[in-house]
């Protein structure tokens, strides 16, 4: 049965990580349906979050894969994982005198806010799950929608027990005379 998944990598943060990364997905025939990348708690390690359409089958395929590559530190499909996803997007709204009201009454039912405003569009912003971000973007096709930017899906794992963070293993050098990164592929 094919599913969304969501798989986070940990990876060094070198020129060239997400072309090795999107290639490695090309060459295998891997449809990435979302993909988000940002610098991580640690310095020189990015977290990238893909949503991968598949089975598990396909997830256990592109997780090997993700461990073949020498930049990725580690890797965790956590769609089964007790986490916290959230999508973030930027919505650009026609808007006149007279609809703008009824276009910031609706954002406030979504917990959004507006950041930009000009006589003719308003710009708001929309934290959530995919659904929220989503429902709003149908309640405001009718006003005319000129613009969307969508991140993608992040998440995190609740709790402590289990992380994608580096442990002392995997950290950089802190002036004890090694250098470079020990790099583990254990979970």
């Amino acid at each position: 049965m094919n599913e969304d998944h969501t798989i986070v990598a940990l990876v060094q943060d070198k020129p060239g990580v997400l072309n090795r990364v999107s290639s490695m997905f090309r060459r295998r025939g891997f449809n990435i349906s979302s993909l988000a990348v940002g610098p991580s708690e640690t310095l020189g390690f990015s977290r990238m979050t893909f949503v991968v359409d598949g089975d598990d089958g396909i997830v256990d395929q592109v997780t090997k894969q993700l461990y073949k590559l020498i930049d990725v530190v580690k890797v965790s499909d956590i769609s089964e994982e007790d986490v916290v996803i959230r999508e973030h997007a930027l919505i650009k709204v026609r808007t006149t005198a007279s609809s703008r009201p009824e276009v910031l009454q609706l954002i406030e039912i979504f917990r959004s806010s507006i950041v930009d405003v000009s006589p003719d569009s308003v710009i708001i912003e929309v934290t959530g799950d995919e659904g929220k971000v989503d429902s709003l973007l149908r309640i405001l096709r009718p006003f005319g929608i000129l613009e969307v930017m969508r991140t993608g899906r992040v998440g995190l794992m609740r709790g402590m027990n289990k992380s994608l963070a580096l442990d002392s293993r995997h950290r950089p050098d802190t002036g004890n005379g090694r250098s470079g990164v020990r790099i583990s592929r254990s979970l």
